[in-house]
């Protein structure tokens, strides 16, 4: 199977600006630090990690919503970073996005019908009305809507009908992929399955290509042929769906599947809980060496100088960024009390920080 989008060495940094009359750059937030990754023809990516590791900047820099700072996106053989202007908003026609919020990405002054509409005249598919209301009711009908849906507005629907309207949005073009932006958070769990069915539904009859983002484990494991897992702006773990819930091998990947609820109390109150210690650290100024190891039970000394890469762990295929892997996994490394550290933002920026290690047996003030 070949590779549809070939990610390498992404980065998105935004620059922090200071001054009152001229602007001057005095630090950068690195949302996404060196990620790479790809996605065969037709599978499912699932991209998971807590809120503000990195993964909607991510899908966005993949269609190039927000501009990458470094690196190659490959698409079906085409360097997406290579295009402008007009070649660039006419390739983006094989590629769409399926936003988090469906209220918010909707003109509630636009109906239905003028949303779908506006995409086709934008790409230059609105030649012949008829043919265009044929292709409007066949692609509510694949979204599960009826055809009285296209003279109404976005309020007059609930949260799941919303939503289908948005996938509706991004299928009227006939995209090879979509990248869908924690597509199910905001819905009721009974609305969140219809989603997630009609996703694999329609992956099914029109040959689809995902990038979901999302932080429901849940969700990701019913949906993805393929699991990455992102930690400030890297990513620390790839494998399959199967085979990271029964083997995470990154302290990280540890830590998400432990908060995920086992759906049986016996084996709910015997397994073992990885609590981490303190917040995420921030993006504008990240740990030196491994990005997790404020914050891993496994950290070395090794860990601080040495920021570890994305390697393949074995014959599986899984890929993960430790370089205590296999020691973690064998038990010959055992965990250890992690220190909170405090964060002392720079007094002349304001950006950059030291880090103090402080006692764990004390209130942090």
């Amino acid at each position: 199977m070949s590779f549809l989008v070939e990610i390498d060495d992404l980065k998105v940094h935004f620059p922090i600006k200071s001054g009152l009359l001229f602007d001057r750059t005095v630090g950068y937030v690195y949302a996404v630090d060196g990620v790479s990754l790809k996605i065969k023809r037709g599978e499912t990516y699932g991209l998971v990690g807590e809120s503000g590791c990195g993964k909607s900047t991510l899908g966005r820099g993949l269609l190039r919503l927000v501009e990458p700072t470094h690196g190659t996106i490959t698409f079906d053989g085409t360097d997406v970073r290579s295009l402008a202007g007009e070649r660039m908003r006419l390739f983006r026609r094989r590629m769409q996005m399926v936003f988090q919020d469906p209220m918010s990405s909707l003109d509630p002054r636009q109906s239905v019908e003028s949303l779908l509409v506006e995409g086709l005249k934008a790409h230059d598919l609105h030649k012949n009305k008829a043919d265009t209301q044929q292709r409007l009711r066949s692609t509510l009908d694949s979204v599960g809507l009826p055809a009285s849906a296209l003279n109404k507005y976005p309020h007059e629907f609930s949260g799941g009908q919303r939503q289908r309207i948005g996938i509706a949005r991004a299928l009227v073009l006939g995209p090879e992929l979509i990248v869908a932006d924690e597509p199910v958070s905001a819905l009721d769990v009974s609305i969140q399955a219809q989603v997630v069915n009609l996703l694999d539904d329609l992956q099914e009859s029109l040959g689809l290509t995902y990038l979901v983002i999302a932080h429901d484990l849940a969700v990701i494991r019913h949906i993805s042929d393929t699991i990455g897992v992102m930690y400030l702006g890297s990513l620390v773990e790839e494998a399959s769906a199967d085979q990271l819930y029964e083997r995470p091998l990154h302290p990280y990947t540890r830590a998400l599947l432990s908060a995920v609820p086992i759906p049986d109390p016996r084996v709910e109150d015997r397994r073992e809980r990885m609590l981490l210690v303190g917040d995420l650290p921030s993006p504008a100024n990240p740990p030196s060496g491994c990005r997790f190891r404020t914050r891993c039970p496994w950290s070395q000394s090794r860990c601080t100088e040495e920021r570890p890469s994305l390697r393949t762990f074995d014959d599986s295929g899984q890929r993960v960024a430790c370089h205590f892997a296999e020691q973690i996994l064998s038990g010959e490394l055992k965990p250890h009390e992690v220190r909170a550290e405090l964060v002392r933002p720079d007094v002349d920026t304001g950006v950059g920080a030291e880090l103090i290690p402080t006692r764990t047996d004390l209130p942090l003030p």
